[in-house]
């Protein structure tokens, strides 16, 4: 699937020209002259990277970003602009850019650089993806490992995948049939105990000391993540 960029920048020539190029270096791309329909493209499509003037005619673009990270919209940024001075773009960094170049620019480098920031932001979200929170837990379903506080317990791969699904589905009680099904690649030939047994030792790998009980057993219908 094709990474999709969008470009405001207020002069015309120059955004035809990033157009131009970036469909060229086989991004989906959506111009715009000003910030008017931003909000509502962002809030309708997915965008993978915002590159943006900082002189547009309707609002200052580190004040409209600024105003986009207070919404909790974190698509990475990359300011192209004339204003160049070392102030200029430390405010710009300060806003909430991923990345500054300015005017003049060498459309291979802004090419490079917008290659660089996808990368780390995929990475990124890619490694954000691969943690669950829950309470004081912190479990890392690429390590195989939960911090709980400032404990960090190795769990197998058996125990990994079942406190991801309890996890997510925290607050409900999970029935043996419905973690065999989820876990298990072969549910009809693994005995019910099977469940009690994995769950028996999760348990005590992440409460040792049975001080808490992060996992409660329902009796006769099943496990409870509260």
């Amino acid at each position: 699937m094709k990474e999709h960029i969008l470009v405001v920048e207020d002069n015309s020539d120059i955004l035809e020209l990033l157009e131009y190029n970036l469909i060229a270096a086989g991004y989906d791309t959506i111009g715009f002259l000003n910030t008017k329909n931003v909000r509502q493209v962002l809030s309708e499509e997915k965008i993978d990277l915002i590159i943006m003037d900082r002189s547009l005619p309707d609002i200052e673009g580190t004040l409209f970003i600024e105003m986009l990270r207070s919404k909790n919209i974190n698509t990475p940024v990359i300011f192209l602009s004339a204003k160049n001075s070392l102030n200029d773009i430390k405010e710009g960094f300060l806003k909430g850019a991923d990345d500054y170049i300015t005017k003049p620019f060498d459309i291979e480098e802004l090419l490079l650089r917008i290659k660089a920031v996808l990368k780390r932001y995929n990475q990124h979200t890619k490694e954000v993806l691969d943690i669950l929170e829950y309470k004081d837990m912190r479990l890392d379903l690429n390590l195989h490992a939960v911090n709980i506080g400032d404990i960090s317990v190795d769990l197998t791969k058996l125990e990994t995948s079942l406190l991801e699904v309890m996890i997510h589905h925290r607050g409900k009680v999970l029935d043996r049939d419905f973690l065999l099904k989820k876990i298990w690649k072969d549910p009809d030939n693994i005995h019910e105990k099977t469940v009690n047994v994995a769950i028996k030792r999760l348990k005590e790998k992440i409460d040792p000391t049975r001080t808490k009980e992060y996992i409660r057993t329902i009796r006769g219908v099943g496990y409870l993540l509260p």
